[in-house]
This record gives structure tokens, sequence and C-alpha cells, in this order.
């Protein structure tokens, strides 16, 4: 399978394969132009109409935007029949060029076919085992934009021989500069079956680093927007992930396939409440309760006691008549409502007009015919409204858990029987908050107040979420998220092995369950394309103690040279043997991490600075000019660079409430390379890596 590079010669098929690449662009310009020179002013009806059209309009546009580094296309098909039809003898199959978008000349013939169309699958699943109807596949190597180089496999000729592709290991292993980058051009088979999940099931995805799960669950969302775009544009999807620094890297993804509309945001981001806001923190043992499930079940029953049981009837004056509806007769009403199970503020709603129906009853029996005018005039006179008020009183979700955190007795009446004495003093405030506004509230707190306002009433659900880095969530982390989607999907991304909270999940079973998914398939993605095989290897000495259910990955990339781990003898040392190892890496072509424990950033960003090397944070987008990122171990979850230089490995672990915990951060950060890691050490590696090194 010889990659051919290009020629001069216009009989080259590469020279035709570019005419028809700069034909192609063409084409888009021409549909790009078509949407901008449509004139609406005749075909709405007012201006709400016309705005939204407009809209619309305006992201048809955008989504058709030529990204000139961006190939437009990445392979092609040559199928053996005609797709969908029966061919004429001596005529030859149909020919489609692969890419992110559809492109269509004027007469509406398609120049290039968007990766998601059925008749583009092949192109990730096809096989000598299973040719699916195509007699040849032709991969397109890029350089800058220009297209270079082509290779071909020809899978139904026995007589060539299977050969891994060079052009698809060129792409996996091409220097990242920039954000996150799509991988259309190098889905995996086993990839393109999560990918193209349907949109009813939850789909859960285990891999370790560098299978790219996060990849396929962002090219999943692009998928199920290609499949289900009415349903989805009417009920909204979102990309959940861990913090800002890492939904910076992926942003660009989904618009260079052409999608605009998807949100991403955090899950404090979608716990945020007006009001409230977030300036404390708690010790690990605090959040850990308060992350804990039970707290569910603590706060609906704090809801529920706001109800009091009605021990005086309710007298509706009308004109000259009074109605009476006895205590007894109320009761049961609420005790209806409360049977049902109803959101707390529906059913406070309901309570009036429930009131309101028996006082009519009462007055069909006294030969009146009222309506619903009447009923609803009912339900708003003064004494149904101070029954509700008194029976059923408006329940604030922000005042209850300042309730529930402050006053020990309160805590204690809701808490029996699921959280000890012990538990009970930990999440208590030492000094309690005198308001909503004055409160320190942490994240986990935030968590709580958006678990009892979906008690009070229902959170909106939308169409399909992607939640990534899932294995760091709380039980109540969970259910926040799963209130997004209740009525909608998911897709679960993360490993096990890479959970670095003291409340990070052991299994898969337990956060669907907590997530509202438990049908949800789960599967693990083994083979890696990012992480080199020496690398991951060395990482892997961890798994033992992290994670020891899981299997190692398999990396299919082995490249000599790219672990290397240097011991400095004198602690003194250690900065600018570090210093120097960046240099190294600047040397070569592509991005650099350098990592080290959240303690010692500050002392290598002054000797950084003093050396006179610029350096990015996490998020930051690098660029040719400026390559280099200064990583806190916390946040490097998810990021890749071409070359890491991690410091000082014991400090990473130390940093952790617990060894466990360490060695998973450590794990991290040990497999944030996709060229090269180097180790620069001083003090005595964990006992795990201590081995000799690969």
């Amino acid at each position: 399978m010889p990659a051919h590079e290009l020629e001069s010669d216009t009989t080259d098929p590469l020279a035709r394969e570019r005419a028809h690449l700069a034909a192609s662009r063409s084409a888009l310009r021409a549909m790009r132009e078509d949407a901008q020179a449509l004139d609406i002013r005749d075909v709405t009806a007012n201006w709400v109409n016309a705005a939204v059209l407009q809209a619309q309009i305006d992201e048809r546009i955008k989504s058709l935007a030529d990204l000139s580094h961006t190939p437009l296309f990445f392979g092609r098909l040559d199928y053996l029949h005609r797709v969908g039809g029966d061919l004429a003898e001596g005529a030859e199959g149909e020919r489609f060029y692969i890419g992110r978008r559809h492109v269509h000349d004027s007469d509406g013939d398609p120049m290039v076919i968007d990766w998601r169309a059925p008749v583009s699958q092949p192109f990730y699943r096809a096989s000598r085992k299973d040719p699916q109807d195509v007699g040849q596949r032709r991969r397109f190597g890029y350089t800058g934009g220009e297209l270079t180089a082509y290779e071909d496999e020809h899978l139904t000729d026995p007589s060539e021989a299977e050969q891994t592709s060079k052009l698809l290991q060129a792409e996996i292993e091409r220097p990242r500069v920039g954000p996150m980058r799509d991988i259309v051009a190098t889905i995996q088979p086993e990839q393109d079956e999560i990918v193209r999940s349907g949109l009813g099931g939850t789909v859960c995805v285990q891999g370790g680093p560098g299978t790219g799960k996060t990849a396929v669950g962002l090219h999943r969302v692009a998928y199920l927007l290609y499949a289900h775009r009415e349903r989805l544009a009417r009920t909204g999807t979102l990309v959940i992930g861990p913090n800002r620094s890492f939904l910076h890297y992926i942003e660009q993804v989904l618009p260079a396939l052409g999608e605009l509309e998807v949100k991403q945001a955090t899950v404090d981001d979608l716990v945020a409440t007006a009001g409230v806001e977030v300036r404390g923190t708690d010790p690990a043992d605090a959040a850990v309760v308060k992350g804990d499930a039970r707290m569910a079940e603590v706060l609906r029953r704090a809801v529920r006691s706001h109800v009091t049981p009605p021990t005086e009837p309710v007298v509706v004056v009308r004109g000259s008549r009074r109605w009476r509806i006895p205590a007894y007769e109320l009761e049961e009403i609420v005790n209806e409502l409360l049977a049902r199970d109803m959101r707390y503020g529906a059913a406070h709603e309901a309570l009036p007009q429930r009131i309101a129906h028996a006082v009519l009853v009462r007055m069909e029996e006294a030969g009146e015919a009222p309506d619903d005018r009447v009923q609803n005039a009912v339900a708003r006179n003064p004494a149904v409204k101070a029954a509700v008020k008194a029976i059923w009183p408006v329940v604030d979700p922000a005042k209850l858990v300042l309730r529930l955190l402050s006053d020990a007795e309160f805590l204690a009446a809701h808490a029996e029987g699921l959280l000890d004495e012990d538990e009970q003093k930990t999440i208590l405030w030492p000094k309690p908050a005198r308001s909503v506004k004055t409160a320190k509230w942490s994240a986990a707190d935030a968590v709580l107040i958006d678990e009892a306002g979906d008690l009070v009433a229902r959170t909106h659900s939308l169409g399909h979420v992607v939640l990534d880095e899932a294995q760091d969530l709380s039980p109540m982390q969970y259910r926040a998220v799963g209130r997004r989607c209740t009525t909608g999907s998911a897709t679960v991304l993360g490993d096990l092995a890479q959970g670095t909270t003291p409340w990070s999940t052991e299994s898969w079973a337990q956060a669907l369950h907590h997530l509202g998914k438990p049908d949800a398939v789960v599967e693990e993605l083994t083979a890696g394309f990012r992480v080199p095989r020496e690398v991951i290897a060395y990482a892997s000495r961890l798994l033992p103690v992290i994670s020891p259910d899981l299997a190692a990955v398999e990396s299919v990339r082995e490249s000599p040279g790219s672990l290397e781990v240097r011991r400095v003898a004198d602690p003194a040392e250690l900065d600018a043997a570090v210093l120097a190892e960046c240099e190294v890496s600047l040397a070569r072509e592509g991005s650099i991490g350098l990592i080290a424990a959240d303690a010692r950033i500050p002392v290598l960003a002054e000797a950084l600075t003093a050396a006179g090397h610029a350096y990015l944070s996490p998020g930051e987008e690098t660029s040719a000019e400026s390559r280099l990122t200064l990583v806190p171990a916390s946040l490097a979850k998810g990021l890749e660079y071409d070359y890491v230089v991690l410091d000082e490995p014991s400090a990473v672990v130390d940093g952790e409430p617990d060894e466990r915990t360490g060695l998973r951060r450590l794990y991290v950060a040990l497999t944030r390379a996709v060229s090269g890691l180097t180790v620069v050490h001083s003090a005595e590696l964990p006992d795990q890596l201590a081995a000799p090194a690969i």
C-alpha cells in the first residue's frame, strides 16, 4: 500500500485529485454565496419570523465556511456496484469522496459526501474479510491544507498484502499545535460502532489514555445531529467537561465538523443558581458526605416536612353563601397529593385548584352551575390562599439547604437513619450563615441546592448529553447531570483509573445508577492510538494499585526512545534540569507540556520567566510561536501534548490527600504525551515506578 507523492504531470492521479479538491472548494464557496444572497424580505410575515429565519441563515453561512487548513475530504470509496441500485453490464460502480461536510455542484450532484452519511460508513468499517462492496479505499495525505499524497487499498484483490496505513499513522501522530482536532479521518472500526450508535440508548465508554474516548464522544454528537437534526434542534444537546481549560481545548472539534449549536458547560455551570455564589471550599470528608446519594433522601424529607396537615376547615364566602370544606376532607386532598409524589411546587399549584373543586362540588349539589371561571376565582379566594400558605408553603431551595447546613436539629430530624452523628457534624457549618447571599457556598452545596430545586420544580431535560471525565463525579453530581437528560440519552466517557477525587466512582454500574441510566451499554476501548507503547507501559505499572480490575491499554504505536527517566542527584539542580529538558523539547516540532505538582507551579513559573521562556496556561491555544504550556497536575486530565516534561513525580503523589489518589493523579500526568515523555526527578520515585526504566 505505497503512498504516492505529488508529481507535476497532469496525468498523475494525484494531480486529478487536487483538481477535484479545487473544484470542491469552489463549489463550497458557491454554496456559501448562495446562502449569503438569500433575500427574506418577501417571505416573512413579521419581524419575529424574519429574525428567526435570518438567524438560521446566518448559522448556515457559518457552517459553510471553508477552513483552508482543514482538508475538505480525506478519503475516497470506489464501490464495485451502484449504491442502492443495479448496474448495467460493464458499467463501473460509484465513487464517493468522504469529507467533513456535504458539498454539491451547481446541479446538486455531490462532490463530497459527509462522513456521517450511510454511504460513508464503509470507509471506517470495510476490510478484506468484509469489503462491503468497496473495491478500493483511498486515503489522502495533506501538508498545510495542500493535498500531497495518496494511498490505496484494494479490498477485493487477494494478491495485495494487508499493511498498516502509513498516511493513517502519520495523521494520528501529526504534531499538536492548537486546540484538540477532530479524528474524522482516523476513526477506527470499534470507535465507529460507538459513534454511530442510536440516539435512543445511553452509551458509557471506558477508555484508557490515548484510546480516543473524548473524540469518540464528540463525534457521536456530530453523528446524532446529522441523523436526528430536527429532534435534537428542539430538545438541545450539551457537552459537559471537568473544567474550563478542558472545554477550551475541545471547543473547536464540533465547529470543524460544521456543528455550531452544541453548548458546553462544567457541572458547576449546570448547578449555578441565581443569588448563590460559590466562594467556599469543603474539606474532603465534608465533600464526600455532601456528594453521597443519601443526601437526596435527606433533601426530599426536608422539602416534604414543610407540608403541615390541616387542622381547620376552609370557609369560602361568595356573595351571600358560605361554602365549608372540613379539615378531614382537606387532609384527604393533601394525602392524595403526597401519595402521588409530585414535584413540591406542582403540588403547591394544584392544591388551591383541588380545594376549589371541592367547593364547586358543593355548589353543584346546591343546584348551581359553576364553570371553570368560577373554580379559578375560588382558587384565588383569600381563604383558600391562606389555607394553602399554611398547609403547603412555598419552599426556596437555597434557604432549605442553608437551614440544613446551619441547624443541627433540622438536619438530625431529616437525616435520621441515613447519616450518623459524625457525618452530620462533618457537613454542619461551624458558624451558620445569616442569609443565602452571605453564605460561603461550596461547589458541593450548589449541587445540593440543584437537587432541592428539582424536588420543587422539574429540571428541563435535553435530547442528548455528553459527560466527559465522568469518573470524577460524586453520586449527587451524577444525579444533577441525569436530571438534564431524563427524557433524552447520554454518552458517558471516562477512565476509572484516572479518578482523582475523593468521591470518584468505583464502577460504571454505580455511576450509571446514579445518573438514572442503569440500562446503558458499557463499551471498553483498549487500543491506544495516541500514547506511545513505551510510555503507556511505564504508566501502567501503577494500575495494580490504582485500578486492579482494569486491563492496561495496548498501544498500536511503538516509538523507541519516547520515554526518558532522568535522576537529578542534587535537588538544588532540579529546576535547571527541568528547564533544560523543556529546551530540548522546544527544539522539536509540536506542543510541549511541562506538568508538575500544583505546589511546584509558582517555582517553575519563576524559573521559566527568569530563563526568558514564555509559557501558556492550560486551555490557552498553542501556536507556532508559543508552544510551551505550564500545567498543574490537577488540570492535566484530558489534555494532550506532543512532548511532556514531568517534574518530580513524588511531589505529584504527595499533593493529594491519600496515596491512591496521588498515584492516580500521577497516572494522568504520565499519559499526556503523544510523542515523547521525559520524567525529571530528584526525590525517589514511587515504588511502582522504581523498576528499571524502559
